[in-house]
């Protein structure tokens, strides 16, 4: 099983997901980002693009985010996103 962390993610309206998480791939300012358990600290600006979460029991979510701001810090990763919906295929 490979390591988790924590994962919120936050919009001006909702607290959009939280949960455990094996991996996260974000649009970063320079690129797509991909975040692991124990990435170094971070604070990055998102822009528009695609979320791609691999939860810990193996499900993926993907959520379209419209900027926003990614932390990582050593116990969890925060997400404020300025819009953000779902778009996990049915």
């Amino acid at each position: 099983m490979a390591a988790t962390y924590q994962l919120q993610i936050v919009s001006h309206e909702e607290m959009t997901y939280k949960g455990e998480v094996e991996s996260l791939v974000a649009p970063a300012a320079l690129g797509y980002l991909g975040i692991l358990a124990h990435h170094a600290p971070l604070l990055t600006s998102l822009t528009e693009g695609l979320l791609t979460i691999r939860e810990a029991q193996g499900d993926n979510k993907i959520y379209k985010v419209k900027g926003g701001i990614l932390e990582v810090s050593a116990k969890e990763v925060v997400i404020l996103a300025d819009e953000i919906e779902d778009a996990t295929p049915s």
